[in-house]
């Protein structure tokens, strides 16, 4: 078996992490992580740990099925911890992990931007609406 260098070594590496790639591990963290819920909850986890109760009532609309789910694939994926307190009734709360914080300046930006731009982003809905129901 020839020898590699450190170059190829990462070289390497990183085509296995391309994203363009259907096979690609990085597309479906990028799946997971581009989901509304999935940004709703981060979000709302950004300033601190909260019950489920709390996440269910700050994010409208989610159902509990796909709080739950949503839930479970993020803490699988790292991203949040779920500890359960035994009290009557039993108290679970979810937190961001150190490596979910990383990914919060990336998710508040584009919250924001989203937030920022949505006048415009409806002004070009409506354009586009108008030419297309006119065309």
């Amino acid at each position: 078996m020839p020898t590699r260098t450190a170059a190829q070594l990462r070289e390497e590496a990183a085509r296995k992490y391309d994203a363009f790639l259907a096979t690609c591990p990085a597309r479906q963290l990028l799946d997971r992580i581009s989901d509304k819920w999935v940004t709703l909850i981060l979000s709302a986890l950004a300033d601190g740990p909260l019950r489920y109760s709390d996440l269910s009532r700050r994010i409208a609309g989610v159902s509990q099925k796909m709080l739950t789910q949503t839930l479970r694939s993020l803490e699988r994926d790292g991203l949040l911890s779920r500890s359960v307190t035994p009290s009557v009734p039993v108290r679970v709360d979810y937190e961001l992990t150190t490596l979910g914080e990383t990914l919060m300046p990336l998710i508040a930006s584009i919250k924001g931007w989203a937030e920022t731009h949505m006048t415009e982003v409806n002004a070009a809905r409506s354009r586009y609406d108008d030419v297309s129901a006119s065309a």
